[in-house]
């Protein structure tokens, strides 16, 4: 790149990464809402952690769906206008959903709050590949998972104390406006390529970086580009140890509230405060692993994910054993936990696979998997939790084999 296009692209690059970050910093205040106010839906409408449990699952498979599509729109007709459509839609589906008073009245909706929200994540990380070269992108998307760990800092704090003041459904009402007006806040503020600012794009000096770009020529259209990426069996390890991964890291987000206030027999206060430690495990993870990644392991993202994987395995055992009611405990693994498990830069790994010009497709794909993982997760262990008096026991060994599977498959890959 010439010196005198250089400080303007660092600046553009930066600004896209910055503006991105503060709009998924308040996206999961409606997404992950539900999860958090659980008890509450339980104890108003008669239902079973089963219930609710299946009404999540179907949040987790509308956003896999929409994972499949949305990369592919946002390749085709712009990934800044996918973002926004998403934004706007996922505030007016969680006001549509906070009407429901069954199963069915909720899960609809919810459904399709899974689906739009998709809209926000593989065009967004599509749109961050045109900006950020693969010795870079491990670091730039830590900052975005770590945006995505303030985001569930936000909805654990927002979500159980709006509800505690007003109930579960202005949780689901009015903290989710606030990802509609960032929304709209990001379209002004990025861009599609530096092309749109005239800018020429960056070239990949890595040999994997300019493999994977130069096998996507020609493989961009159509179900020829899902083809082409699927038949790499490295993407395609990949997109499993992204559902496992998500077995784990939205498995704790959907149940650990109500494993503490029904074992542990904490109030909703405290289960807010003392889960609360999961998420802000979670904050410290993303950079940590994607610089290390990066710097440490020459951007080979494997060993990093298989470290994260042992890691979180134990951690989740440490769960299953340890006393419920043990408040500092609890803390404690809950902390240690969201850091383990958030360490895993699986997302850069994808991108590196694919290459940008397949960035938004492949982002979507993979994280479809860890969707349609995260959707059995949530109906499975809530099936698992009220089987037995050891059920909560084995939804916990559960996630931890998960972790220790992702581990094995991942091990090949060496990318």
């Amino acid at each position: 790149m010439k010196p005198e296009h250089l400080y303007a692209y660092r600046y553009w690059k930066w600004r896209v990464l910055g503006g991105f970050c503060v709009f998924y910093c308040v996206n999961y205040l409606g997404r992950f809402n539900f999860s958090l106010i659980q008890p509450q839906v339980i104890e108003d409408l008669g239902m079973t952690a089963a219930d609710t449990g299946f009404v999540n699952s179907c949040m987790f498979w509308g956003f896999a769906l929409g994972d499949l599509v949305h990369g592919r729109l946002g390749e085709r007709f712009g990934y800044r206008r996918v973002v926004l459509v998403g934004a706007l839609a996922t505030a007016a589906f969680n006001v549509a959903a906070s009407f429901g008073d069954d199963v069915t009245s909720l899960a609809i909706p919810w459904a399709v709050v899974g689906f739009v929200n998709a809209a926000t994540w593989a065009p967004g990380i599509g749109l961050l590949a045109q900006w950020w070269p693969r010795r870079e992108r491990g670091r730039a998307l830590g900052w975005v998972l770590t945006a995505a760990g303030i985001a569930l800092l936000l909805v654990w704090i927002v979500s159980p104390m709006v509800a505690d003041a007003w109930g579960w459904r202005a949780a689901l009402r009015y903290p989710p406006l606030l990802i509609a007006v960032l929304g709209v806040a990001f379209w002004f503020v990025a861009r599609d390529r530096p092309s749109d600012v005239g800018l020429p794009a960056y070239s990949e000096e890595d040999q994997v970086s300019r493999e994977a770009e130069s096998a996507a020529e020609g493989r961009s259209h159509g179900l020829v580009a899902y083809v082409h990426l699927l038949s790499d069996w490295r993407f395609f390890v990949a997109c499993q140890v992204k559902g496992l991964d998500n077995v784990v890291r939205y498995g704790i987000v959907s149940w650990a509230p109500v494993y503490y206030v029904q074992v542990g027999g904490f109030d909703l206060a405290t289960m807010a405060w003392v889960t609360f430690s999961y998420p802000a495990g979670y904050l410290f993870a993303p950079l940590t692993g994607g610089a290390l990644s990066d710097r440490v392991f020459r951007s080979n993202r494997s060993i990093m994910i298989a470290i994260a994987g042992a890691a979180s395995g134990v951690m989740m055992l440490c769960i299953a054993v340890s006393p419920a009611e043990n408040i500092a405990l609890a803390v404690v693994l809950l902390f240690l936990g969201g850091f383990t498990v958030n360490l895993s830069p699986v997302a850069a790994l994808a991108v590196d696979l694919a290459g940008r010009r397949l960035a938004g497709t492949a982002s979507g794909v993979l994280d479809a998997h860890g969707y349609v993982y995260g959707g059995l997760q949530a109906w499975l262990f809530g099936l698992l939790a009220v089987s037995g008096a050891h059920g909560w026991f084995w939804v916990f060994v559960a996630m931890a084999l998960s972790r220790f599977v992702a581990v094995a498959a991942i091990w090949r890959v060496r990318v």
